[in-house]
């Protein structure tokens, strides 16, 4: 039987994983690579963090199934899991609108795309 404290594991593992600041970087960043991802080296040099630090990040973020990794030769390429977020933004909001889907559209309105003044 799954308890209602093991269904907020997943919800908060990812949140917890969100919840660092150079971790939250990291994800924003791979969200706006799409579909290309990025690799280790140049997540490293646009957010000017040290290798090692860097890791630890990645690996959090991957244990919480926010980001997933393809090895390409010696460089291991990162891609952010939109399929976990969606969950996570869906877990949130489940009961948000009493049924009343649009209580949430201003909320959705406000996203904006690589700072483009229009909805995704």
């Amino acid at each position: 039987m799954i308890t209602e404290a093991m269904e907020k594991t997943t919800p908060i593992n990812k949140l917890t994983a969100l919840s660092h600041g150079g971790r939250l970087d990291i994800f924003r960043l791979l969200v706006g690579a799409g579909g290309e991802g990025l690799n280790a080296g140049e997540i490293s040099s646009a957010l000017d963090l040290r290798p090692n630090t860097l890791s630890a990040h990645l690996t959090m973020l991957s244990s919480a199934e926010l980001i997933r990794s393809q090895r390409e030769g010696r460089n291991i390429r990162y891609f952010a899991e939109m399929g976990a977020m969606r969950e996570l933004l869906g877990y949130l909001m489940q009961d948000c609108c009493g049924g009343n889907p649009d209580v949430v559209k201003p909320a959705l309105d406000t996203l904006h795309c690589n700072g483009r003044e229009r909805p995704c």
